[in-house]
């Protein structure tokens, strides 16, 4: 991978650094044991304060003495966003209200938003474990972060607020927009940490090519991202026009924010703070739990979490969990980048397509731009997937026969990783909008 501002040597200055190595380098015996404590609390907690999960328990009959061993997790019910929205806004809560003292939301664009809650402990948690994946990403006391998510309901711009003054950063909360001035924030204020979606990093990184800004007039030197899918190619594509090093974290307001899981400077899978996180992988389609080592559904249940306690809660989003200890010496379960979600991914003509697969191919390809949007239609009764992709101006302007040519290419190469047919359409550079927050890539328009 690309690391080219710091440099391999470089990077083993910060490589070594683990914020609480008690807990995340545990042997799995005692953190097995700890999990199981903890499991144990949260379920006679929910069970005693959260109707919606008495009457999932008494649905299937189950107290909490039946919770013996962690495998009994399994028979628990899952929780799922529609619990949330039916019991909005403050049903699922487990504490009285006078013992909440922060409240966030999703942005509710498909309904009511999902509303969750945190006690004065759980924001402590929270700043502690986003402390744990930023001093793990690199970021150290002599940093300064430059947060580029938006502040307010969102639980992304304060999450790692938070953790960043935990671990003793400088923090720049500089929310979202405004991207030139973003860049001359981060020239004049020697910004050397990025916080933002990927999709918004490339934006900067467009942004500093028609200003004639140099990567290497900037202090950066990393990159946190979350808050979307992106492929490693994207990676790299970030790593090469900003000269950093990036790095993958994942986290739900569902489930807490940031902080549930994030890189090493290995890249090897992000580590999931299984002290207060039990994962597991289950079958989309049947909920079953599959072995280790498969692909499948992340489930999470939070295991010391006050106000706002979730019980097996489907994330709809696609990973793989790896046991065995990593490099940094972190004994905690790494899952991979995520797949996509069960939820967004595409059925084409009953072949399951994520638009990471899609986003692989493009950015393997010269001349196509980090820019790009996929179209689903039906045409009869057939599916159709129509991508366009932004190239630049000596593909756009090239000739016909060179154009259709290229355009053969891309489809020929997107045939044989996704097993289906797409139509390629190439839009003229800078013609797509550009996305601040999460980038909006499918536009389905089949009456499903």
């Amino acid at each position: 991978m690309s690391i080219s501002r710091i440099g391999v040597k470089a990077m083993g200055d910060f490589e070594g650094r683990i914020w609480d190595a008690e807990h995340e380098c545990m042997p799995r015996p005692q953190l097995e044991a700890l999990q199981l404590q903890r499991l144990q609390q949260t379920v006679r907690r929910v069970y005693d304060n959260v109707p919606c999960y008495q009457n999932k328990f008494k649905e299937v009959g189950l107290v909490p003495e039946d919770i013996r061993t962690l495998d009994d997790v399994a028979k628990l019910p899952f929780t799922v966003k529609e619990d949330l929205r039916l019991n909005y806004p403050y049903g699922m809560f487990a504490v009285p209200m006078r013992e909440v003292v922060r409240i966030h939301s999703s942005s509710g664009t498909t309904g009511k938003p999902t509303v969750v809650g945190y006690s004065r402990n759980d924001l402590q948690i929270w700043s502690e474990l986003a402390g744990r994946f930023m001093t793990a990403a690199g970021v150290t006391a002599d940093d300064i972060v430059h947060i580029a998510f938006g502040y307010g309901l969102f639980t992304g711009a304060f999450g790692l607020h938070y953790g960043a003054e935990r671990i003793g950063a400088s923090v720049i909360p500089i929310s979202s927009g405004n991207t030139e001035k973003q860049l001359m924030i981060m020239q004049d204020y020697r910004s050397s940490a990025l916080v933002c979606t990927p999709s918004y990093a490339l934006t900067l990184a467009d942004r500093m090519e028609k200003l004639g800004i140099s990567s290497d007039s900037l202090s950066l030197r990393f990159g946190l991202f979350g808050g979307e899918p992106w492929s490693e190619e994207m990676r790299r594509e970030i790593e090469t026009r900003l000269g950093i090093i990036a790095t993958d974290n994942f986290g739900l307001s569902e489930v807490m924010g940031p902080g549930v899981a994030g890189e090493c400077l290995h890249r090897c899978g992000m580590h999931i703070f299984e002290d207060h996180f039990l994962p597991e992988i289950i079958d989309p389609e049947t909920g079953e739990v599959l072995p280790r080592g498969s692909v499948g559904e992340l489930v999470i249940t939070s295991l010391s979490k006050e106000a706002f306690p979730v019980i097996r809660y489907r994330t709809r989003d696609i990973t793989r969990l790896h046991y065995d200890t990593c490099e940094c010496g972190r004994t905690i379960v790494r899952m991979e980048k995520t797949r996509g979600r069960s939820d967004d991914m595409l059925i084409i003509k009953g072949v399951n397509v994520f638009p990471t697969q899609i986003e692989e191919v493009l950015f393997q390809v010269e001349g196509c731009e980090p820019h790009y949007q996929l179209i689903v239609d039906r045409a009869g009764t057939m599916d159709t997937l129509e991508v366009q992709v932004e190239v630049n101006e000596n593909i756009f302007f090239d000739e016909m026969k060179k154009q259709r040519a290229f355009v053969d290419m891309v489809e020929k190469r997107l045939l044989s990783t996704l097993g289906v047919g797409a139509k390629v359409k190439l839009v003229e550079p800078s013609s797509m909008p550009r996305h601040e927050g999460k980038a909006k890539r499918v536009i389905d328009k089949r009456k499903l």
